[in-house]
């Protein structure tokens, strides 16, 4: 048998739900099965069968090995039952086995298909480290706009508290009436619940794409919200990063108004602007105090224009930036935000 081809190493593992075959259901891991010829003469190769990666079930209890592959002479992804019978197919030459559709019922197979879960690292494990860096500012100082710039140009993923907590709240869950009772009075939300949807949503994007670097937006707002990083990540944990935007009061109050028009967002009014603002004068300055004495703390001057501003944020995310984001040509977006060209006009 000719030697297998070389290929990297399958290091994904894939989560299969929602099957109408209970047993088809559960955790796949990176194949095992030594190097064999598949039944349209492909030489295999560990992790691999037919040139594309290849799982096996984790409890080990399919008699198919791979338990989940593609085959060449159907181009098709397949699972298979806990006896080896083929129960799900998905047609497409797709690298990786498609997770945005339910899966077609095979002739072995019971409705409905199953959805799949990729996942870059064992989720039996707990989840790799996030690299943070905490961006605060006033209302309106510039760092949701820094932010998306940082993530679609440099590659960080940005995770903005105030979304994280209006998103929850429309979801209607268990603190959607907190959350909105607490946003409405221009109060911070409480410091269980903020934490909570941070590492929650943080663990979700590690797992589902491999990426760790995180830039929190408006995280931490008070002291204690820092007490309850600490509680979750351990007192040991090094301080992370801040990038403080720093910006006038009448500077900010013209932002808010002039954004008021497009964003639609009910707390963009002078009266609870007023509220936001004075919330963090006297609840998040003693935070942004505490990380300038530690010497953590990176003060930007958001009243200056984009460019440089990004300049700045840029300098500061560099250590961590993988290689491949920093010669990155600006998008349209990014030059739209830096106001390098005007965004299209809306239609009235």
């Amino acid at each position: 048998m000719a030697e297998p081809k070389e290929f990297a190493a399958n290091h994904f593992f894939i989560e299969v739900t929602g099957a109408g075959l209970a047993e088809v259901d559960g955790l796949y891991v990176p194949s095992t099965a030594p190097p064999t010829k598949s039944e349209s003469g492909t030489v295999s190769s560990l992790g691999y069968w037919n040139g594309k990666m290849a799982w096996d079930r984790a409890d080990g209890k399919s008699e198919r090995s791979p338990a989940l592959s593609y085959s060449n002479s159907y181009k098709s992804w397949r699972i298979c039952r806990l006896d080896g019978h083929l129960a799900y197919d998905m047609t497409c030459e797709d690298e990786m086995p498609p997770t945005n559709q339910h899966w077609h019922v095979y002739k072995k197979g019971v409705a409905p298909a199953p959805q799949l879960v990729i996942h870059h690292f064992d989720p039996r494990l707990p989840c790799p480290k996030p690299n943070v860096v905490f961006v605060l500012g006033g209302p309106g100082a510039g760092k949701g706009t820094m932010c998306e710039l940082a993530e679609s140009q440099l590659g960080w993923n940005h995770l903005s508290t105030g979304d994280l907590l209006r998103a929850e709240r429309d979801a209607g869950g268990a603190t959607a009436a907190t959350i909105q009772e607490y946003i409405a009075a221009g109060k911070l939300v409480p410091n269980e619940v903020v934490v909570t949807l941070l590492k929650k949503a943080m663990e979700e994007i590690t797992r589902t794409t491999g990426k760790n670097n995180f830039l929190l937006d408006g995280f931490p707002r008070s002291l204690s919200n820092l007490e309850g990083w600490f509680d979750v990540f351990g007192k040991d944990t090094e301080l992370p990063k801040m990038l403080y935007f720093e910006c006038p009061y009448e500077v900010l109050k013209q932002r808010i108004l002039g954004r008021a028009k497009y964003t639609g967002r009910t707390d963009d009014n002078v009266e609870s602007l007023k509220l936001r603002f004075d919330t963090f004068k006297e609840e998040t300055l003693p935070t942004v105090e505490l990380f300038k004495s530690k010497k953590k703390c990176v003060e930007v001057d958001t009243s200056q224009d984009r460019q440089a501003v990004y300049k700045v944020v840029e300098s500061h995310l560099a250590e961590y930036t993988d290689v491949e984001f920093v010669d990155k040509p600006l998008s349209e977006r990014a030059e739209m935000l830096l106001g390098l060209r005007p965004f299209p006009k809306q239609e009235k």
